[in-house]
């Protein structure tokens, strides 16, 4: 009896982790019917986190309708795991980019309050740990306007409350503790974050990250002066420094809030991933790993999924399958990190848009797997096929 392991990433913007594991399994299926196969949908902390998890622990989605990053009503979705005391947040869903349409993009206006409202609602329903994916936000404001959706409140020179944004920061100059959400000293928050950006400077969230929310070079100065001085603020205020935290400048300045005001951990996406979904103890008797995402690249071996799932299998020296839609040169570095071998599932000549219908990658991820253990099968029996 053969048992494998399939645990990919979603080929993003053409099939989800959940999909591409159904095809994969139907490959392995067409050459051993009689196969043993475990599936644990993938993510990295990024896009695709929310439904991985939910998928790996027996969890529900949850629908929210918030205030999205320009202040109107949006529908978000987050999960709450098997558990039913863990809630998995993507902060996209509430305040990304996608939300925002090209030419209304503007950090010095968006907001990250309906990240504020989810993280509520959550608790509402019962959750006290939650998993947060940060990244895709359109956001500069310091992760502020999550912080006033739970009852923080920011005050100006006249005691009044600031308004939403990052337009808002330079303006604060106290911060009044006394109608947080009561509940929030029960929750411990663990954070997705792969980037180690400071607050505020060259490296930090508005020069890095603020062009690709719509930040005019004259923007970008203005947006990394609010941040600076809200990490004043809060250091004369609370006596806490957000602004040297490795990941502080993630999401718009997010990771600090989190960090700075709910004490969370941030880590590893991929690891965190891995940890919830229990990879190690999963992997124990498998014959076979496959892993995969849409492109293995020079950023696979910088922590990506497919390198944490190879880092584990290599442990228990088991032979690890890497399947993509694209591979570099790059990708050569990863046979040296845990990943026996790979392959591009691409089998013939077409466009980028063609390659990236749903279909088209359903089908080659299946077709890719079947021939693969078709060969794994005459190796093993010693029958040429």
């Amino acid at each position: 009896m053969m048992k494998v392991l399939i645990a990919i990433d979603s080929f993003k913007g053409s099939i989800s982790s959940v999909e591409g594991s159904e095809a994969i399994s139907l490959g392995i299926k067409d050459i051993y019917p009689e196969a043993e196969i475990v599936t644990l949908p993938l993510a990295d902390g990024g896009e695709g986190t929310v439904e991985a998890l939910v998928q790996a622990t027996g969890g529900k989605l949850v629908k929210k309708v918030v205030l999205g990053p320009l202040k109107e009503k949006v529908e978000a979705m987050y999960g709450i795991l098997g558990d039913g005391k863990t809630a998995v947040i993507e902060v996209a869903e509430a305040c990304g980019l996608p939300l925002v349409p090209s030419n209304q993009r503007n950090p010095f206006l968006t907001t990250t309050y309906g990240v504020g409202e989810l993280i509520s609602d959550a608790i509402e329903k019962g959750c006290r740990e939650f998993v947060i994916g940060l990244g895709g936000s359109a956001t500069n404001d310091a992760g502020v306007g999550m912080l006033q959706a739970l009852g923080f409140r920011f005050l100006n020179l006249h005691d009044e409350e600031v308004g939403l944004g990052a337009e808002s920061l330079l303006s604060i100059r106290k911060i009044d503790l006394s109608h947080v959400h009561a509940k929030l000293k029960e929750c411990s928050f663990k954070v997705a974050c792969d980037v180690n950006n400071p607050l505020y400077g060259p490296d930090g969230a508005a020069f890095i990250f603020g062009p690709q929310k719509g930040a005019t070079p004259d923007m970008v100065k203005q947006l990394d002066k609010g941040l600076e001085h809200f990490a004043e603020i809060v250091l004369d205020e609370l006596g806490t420094d957000i602004h040297n935290i490795e990941g502080a400048g993630a999401a718009g300045g997010l990771g600090a809030a989190f960090s700075g005001f709910l004490h969370a951990d941030l880590q590893s996406g991929i690891e965190l991933v891995l940890k919830i979904i229990e990879m190690e103890k999963n992997m124990q008797g498998v014959d076979f790993v496959v892993t995969g995402e849409g492109k293995l690249d020079g950023q696979t071996s910088m922590g990506k999924a497919p390198l944490g799932v190879a880092h584990l299998a290599q442990k228990y020296e088991i032979p690890v399958v890497a399947l993509a839609g694209g591979v570099t040169e790059e990708t050569a570095a990863l046979n040296e990190l845990g990943i026996t071998s790979y392959f591009s599932i691409m089998n013939a000549p077409m466009t980028l848009e063609e390659a990236m219908d749903s279909k088209v990658t359903y089908n080659n991820l299946r077709s890719t797997t079947n021939q693969l253990f078709r060969l794994l099968q005459a190796v093993r029996t010693g029958v040429k096929k």
